[in-house]
Parts: C-alpha cells; sequence; structure tokens
C-alpha cells in the first residue's frame, strides 16, 4: 500500500522533479518506506512506499522491460503470482516479485482487458509511452482513493487532494454541491469532491488522458441478480470464497494483524486469518473500546481474542481523547464529517503501526452484502407497515429493529419518523429515513451556501443517476446498490477506512470485499441473507462451526461513537470554542451565525441528545476545522531527488536541481 501523484502535460515543458516532490512530501505519511520519481517531457510520477510485498524489489515507478509501461501504483492485487505466471508463459520477463509488475505487463497483454483480471484493491496510473496516454484506475468498490484535477489540459492526480495543492497548480476552493452531498449522504458522490475542480474516478473505472482531453469509462458495474431458490450447495460454495478470500489477504512479506470489533463480522475474519496465517506470522488481533457502556463490546472481544490465543491489544476511548484527535483526522479525511466514528479508526491504527503491524484485516463489507445493517430491517418493516397502514402492532416491530438503543420511544414516534418519510414507489425509498435525516443539517446553512446552492437537490441527481435495471432490483437489493454506492465508498471506506489507517500507513484489507464473493452474494435470493428480522441468516448458519455459539446468536450491535459529549463538558478541547466563535462563523459563511450559537449552547448545557442535533454538531466543527486546514496553507518541503528509491528520467525531462 502506498501512495500516488502526478502529472501529465498537454505541452512538452517537463515536470519538475521538485513539484514531484512536494507532491511526495504531502502524502508521505502513505508511504514512510521509500519514495521514487519518474520526470519526463509530459508525463512525471511520485510514488511513496509502504513495502508489504517483495521489500527488497518493488520501488516504484516500476517499468516494463523495454520501457513502454510505466506505472505508479497503490493498492493490492492478490492473485498476482497467477497473473505473473500466466504472463510469464506468455514471454513477458519480470525483474521483480512484487504484484506492481503485473500491471505493465497485464496493460501490455490486454489493455483494458486487465482491470477484470485483477483480485484485489488499488488505485493506480499506467503511462504508455507508444501512445501518449496516461490512464487512470480505480477498484471495484471504491477501497483505494484517487482524486484527480484539470489545468488547461493538464492533468494532475493523487491519491490525496492535499498532493494536489501542494503541486502549486491547483488553488483548494470548496464546493458547495460536494458540501451539500456530505450533509445529505454522509459522503460526496463520486465523481464528486468538497474541492472545486477537484474530482476522484468513480469506484470501478478508468480514465484516459491523452492530449490535453481526458474521458473517464466504467470498467465494473455493480448488479444483482436475484435467485429465486437458495443453491443447495450455498453453503459449500460460501465457505470456499470465505476461506479464499482470506487466504489472498494474507499474502504479504510483513506480518499481518486483524481488526476484531467483537461481531459476527470481524471474529469471522479473525478465526480464519489466524488459522490460516503462517506461523512465523502469527495473527495479533487489534480492537477499540469505550469507557462509556453503550458503546463498549469489550467483552465480545476479549472472549474472541481468548478462543483464538491471539496476541490482543486494546486502544480505550476514553473522555476527551475524541475531541483532541479530531482535527488530525479532519485533515487526514479530507471532508466535513457528520459522525465523531473515524476518530477511534484513527487511534486504532495508531496502535496497530506502534505494535509493528501495517497490515490488518476487518470485516467491513459484509454488512452490505448479508444485508446486516438496520436500514434493510427499515425496509422490511416500512413495506410490511405499508400493507396495512394503521396497524399500531406492525409499527411497533421498530422497536425490536433499535432495540440496542438507549431511551428506543416506540410506536408513535416511529410511525412519524419512517412511516412518512415517503412512498415505496420512490427509487430512494429505503434511504429516505437516513437521507432526510441528515438533511437536517442543512436547517444551520448560512445565506452563502443557500444561495450558492440555489433550488439544487442531491437526492434527486442521485435518482437521475441510478442504473437502468435498478427497477427490476427486489426492494432489499436496491437498498444494497445504494448502501454500496452512498455510504461505504464514499465514507466507510474513505473517512472511516483508507484515510483513517494510511495516516499510520496502516493497510486495511477486505475478505467481503473480494468480487468473486460479492456477485455470488448478489445473486442469492435476499431471504438467504435478510430472515424476517435476522440479519446476515446465511453467513450466520454457515458460522456456527466457525465462531464461537454466543458471538453467531448476538444481535447487531452497529458500530459508534460519542458525538456532541466529545467536544463538550469537563474534557471539551480547547479548540472548539475557537472555531465557533460568531465571527468566525460568519467569516467561514457556511452555516447561519445565530443558529450554529443556539446549537452551542444546547450543547454546553448537554442537551444535544438526538440524532439530528449530534450530526449538526459534528458537521459544524468539522467544516470549520476542514476549512482552516485546507485554505490557510503553505507548500511543504519537497522529498529530494537525491534521496529517492528510484528516479527514471526520460529525454527531454527537466533535470534535478
Amino acid at each position: 500500500m502506498c501512495g500516488i501523484a502526478g502529472i501529465a502535460r498537454r505541452e512538452p515543458r517537463g515536470v519538475d522533479v521538485t513539484t514531484l516532490g512536494r507532491m511526495a512530501a504531502a502524502i508521505r505519511h502513505r508511504g514512510p518506506d521509500g519514495y521514487g520519481f519518474l520526470t519526463g517531457p509530459h508525463v512525471g510520477f511520485a510514488h511513496v512506499r509502504l513495502s508489504i510485498v517483495d521489500l527488497a524489489g518493488g520501488a516504484q515507478p516500476i517499468a516494463s522491460e523495454d520501457g513502454r509501461v510505466v506505472v505508479t501504483y497503490n493498492g493490492e492485487v492478490y492473485d498476482y503470482r497467477e497473473l505473473t505466471a500466466e504472463l510469464q508463459a506468455r514471454g513477458h520477463e519480470f525483474s521483480t516479485a512484487s504484484d506492481t509488475e503485473v500491471l505493465v505487463h497485464g496493460w501490455e497483454e490486454w489493455g483494458p482487458g486487465l482491470f477484470g483480471r485483477l483480485n484485489g484493491q488499488f488505485a493506480f496510473a499506467l503511462h504508455d509511452r507508444a501512445t501518449g496516454e496516461v490512464i487512470l484506475v480505480r477498484d471495484r468498490f471504491g477501497v483505494r482513493p484517487l482524486f484527480y484535477a484539470m489545468r488547461g489540459g493538464d492533468l494532475l492526480f493523487a491519491s490525496e487532494a492535499k498532493a494536489l495543492f501542494a503541486s502549486g497548480e491547483v488553488e483548494p476552493a470548496p464546493d458547495v454541491e460536494g458540501l451539500d452531498d456530505v450533509f445529505t449522504f454522509w459522503g460526496p458522490r463520486p465523481p464528486r469532491t468538497p474541492f472545486k475542480d477537484v474530482m476522484q474516478v468513480p469506484p470501478g473505472h478508468y480514465a484516459i488522458w491523452r492530449e490535453g482531453r481526458l474521458s473517464v469509462r466504467p470498467w465494473y458495474e455493480l448488479s444483482y441478480r436475484e435467485a429465486r431458490v437458495e443453491p443447495a450447495t450455498a453453503i459449500h460454495e460460501l465457505e470456499v470464497l470465505m476461506r479464499t478470500s482470506v487466504a489472498l489477504r494474507l499474502r504479504a512479506d510483513v506480518p499481518v494483524g486483524g481488526y476484531l470489533s467483537g461481531g459476527l463480522d470481524s471474529s469471522i475474519t479473525c478465526v480464519l486469518a489466524a488459522a490460516a496465517s503462517p506461523k512465523e506470522f502469527a495473527l495479533r488481533t487489534f480492537s477499540v473500546a469505550f469507557t462509556d457502556p453503550q458503546f463498549d463490546e469489550r467483552a465480545w472481544q476479549d472472549e474472541v481474542a481468548a478462543e483464538l490465543g491471539t496476541e490482543h491489544a486494546v486502544t480505550v476511548m476514553r473522555p476527551g481523547e475524541i475531541g483532541s484527535a479530531f482535527p488530525h483526522v479532519v485533515r487526514h479525511a479530507e471532508t466535513p464529517l457528520v459522525r465523531s466514528a473515524p476518530v477511534p479508526m484513527y487511534l486504532l491504527a495508531r496502535l496497530t503501526r506502534e505494535r509493528g503491524i501495517k497490515v490488518v484485516l476487518t470485516g467491513e463489507g459484509a454488512d452490505e452484502l448479508f444485508l446486516g445493517y438496520d436500514i434493510f430491517k427499515e425496509v422490511s418493516v416500512r413495506l410490511f407497515c405499508g400493507r396495512q397502514p394503521g396497524s399500531a402492532s406492525r409499527a411497533a416491530l421498530f422497536d425490536r429493529v433499535y432495540e440496542y438503543l438507549p431511551g428506543t420511544k416506540g410506536g408513535e414516534f416511529w410511525r412519524n419518523f419512517f412511516l412518512s418519510a415517503g412512498p415505496a414507489g420512490d427509487p430512494l425509498f429505503s434511504h429516505l429515513p437516513r437521507f432526510n435525516l441528515t438533511s437536517r443539517i442543512k436547517d444551520f446553512y448560512g445565506a452563502a451556501m443557500r444561495d450558492s446552492l440555489g433550488r439544487r437537490d442531491a437526492m434527486a441527481e442521485l435518482r437521475d443517476a441510478l442504473p437502468a435495471d435498478f427497477a427490476t432490483w427486489s426492494p432489499l437489493n436496491r437498498a444494497a446498490y445504494l448502501e454500496m454506492t452512498t455510504l461505504l465508498s464514499p465514507y466507510l471506506l474513505a473517512s472511516q477506512g483508507d484515510r483513517m489507517g494510511m495516516a499510520h500507513a496502516v493497510e486495511a484489507r477486505y475478505p467481503f470485499l473480494d468480487h468473486r464473493l460479492f456477485e455470488w452474494t448478489a445473486a442469492l435470493p435476499t431471504s438467504s441473507k435478510l430472515l424476517g428480522l435476522k440479519e446476515k441468516e446465511i453467513l450466520r448458519r454457515w458460522a456456527r462451526g466457525i465462531v464461537p455459539r454466543r458471538v453467531v446468536e448476538r444481535g447487531k450491535q452497529p458500530y459508534r461513537a460519542p458525538d456532541a459529549p466529545s467536544f463538550f463538558g469537563e474534557h471539551a478541547p480547547e479548540w472548539v470554542e475557537e472555531i465557533v466563535e460568531p465571527s468566525r462563523v460568519r467569516d467561514f459563511g457556511y452555516f447561519e451565525p445565530q443558529a450554529v450559537e443556539g446549537l452551542m449552547r444546547r450543547a454546553r448545557r448537554g442537551q444535544v441528545t438526538g440524532f439530528r442535533e449530534n450530526q449538526a454538531i459534528v458537521a459544524v466543527l468539522s467544516t470549520h476545522l476542514w476549512h482552516r486546514s485546507f485554505f490557510d496553507r503553505a507548500l511543504p518541503e519537497p522529498l529530494s531527488a537525491e534521496g529517492a528509491d528510484v528516479l527514471m528520467q526520460e529525454a527531454g525531462a527537466l533535470a534535478a536541481p
């Protein structure tokens, strides 16, 4: 896992290695183990390395044997051994044992047909000198980020937007529609970002730049072709897919650890990983715990760790820790946030790295594939209630969905919130309660934000962008698609995943996001995944022989962290009052000062308890921190050409100073 950056120029005026050095310096946290450059009259690449596979020989950029194709790459191709053997049989010569080199030879052999052969998580840039093209590629589910900007026909790209700004050629400015996406969906919908004229390659897409023009095309699309009946061999097939997916993600020349939440998904992942790990790299596990018991799952984590006999480490969220770390988290996330949940993941990655582990397996993706989230139960209950609109007993089923929440209200409250959210015929039916609730943040918008957005409707834009066959899918599969595309990639894998891990150079790997497993689950009957109000039914059925029975049978407890209490009260961080001072709020211009001041008064009194105001608190604080981080800036000192592990210079390149 690494960080990448680069520039492609329409005119042959060269790419200065000092510019590349600044871009690399801005993302050095992603790759502290080495760095390298390619410079040429049209194209320059930068790479910072986190060495995991082929520690001695995998420095980048890497070129094909004849120098035609050069790559800078962030990610892992788990089936690289099989692809290497296939390419060698076709006459390609390899000079390293890394997964990176598969990309250059694979492009020579298959062109864009390469992408579908890759089992992995990746974002990379290829320079094909024969055609003059630069190709940007992002993995199927958006595990790894890839940002770009066009300036006068020149293409700039990077793993993080901060590297684009470090070039000195892209000026940071807010994009109000990107911000509006955050305050609707929790994250900006690709290709949009919170920065004006900075885009991201959407998951499962690639972009081709040539002679100053860029075109973006899909290479993988999510599809749900649901079978009527579960195959008789389903449990065996699930067993094979899970074990092979975990085994592939253990491929590394360094120890691999596991994140253990205490829930079903991470327990399965860690149990399988512990059994398949080589003796010299025995699995070590890591968890987040909370002093507040309503968020704490320590008993479950300890039970699974004891069952596995792993060396287990825990980072405990004590009062004040989330607030203290929040500015660093926003800086790495590069976006405003609506929840504090990324912060414990940031601190967990710090602990993991301190213990000498830089690769971990995690359970993300299971809820989206096996209908594990409460939002899927909501869909079923709302549709059930819709068939008898006046039934109080049916509406009471919402209490069972959210029985883990303290102070759950019940009956009339749920009827008003869920059953009036929107009609079943709306394509966004499943997600309207969440989108409507998050959109209440917009009640705090300032006049400038409102004027800039005009009549813009983020949800209408989403409806217009849905796949042509979306309406043919079942309601639960429509919900699964929306969860994959509006939450998993833009928020869970980005703000809560890649950015928090790579802030400390820790790579997360996701066995449940093997594309073979996704395609298999997408073809199952939804009743195999959600049976009544029992989520992940087939996964639980299989897991009874894999993980402790109590873990299999426990109800779903979503990962959460305290929001407003993290920023107010006895352990409130000093920066909070400074950043919400009314004149500051007015100068930033995103929110209405009087509305913010009223919200802050309630928070100081401990009166902020509902989801709406908790999200608004986090949104206001994070937006102001984000603004301060990216619009009051200085260019970083560049990494030097002299210290590079790789320095490729094409004819006509600007010489290193």
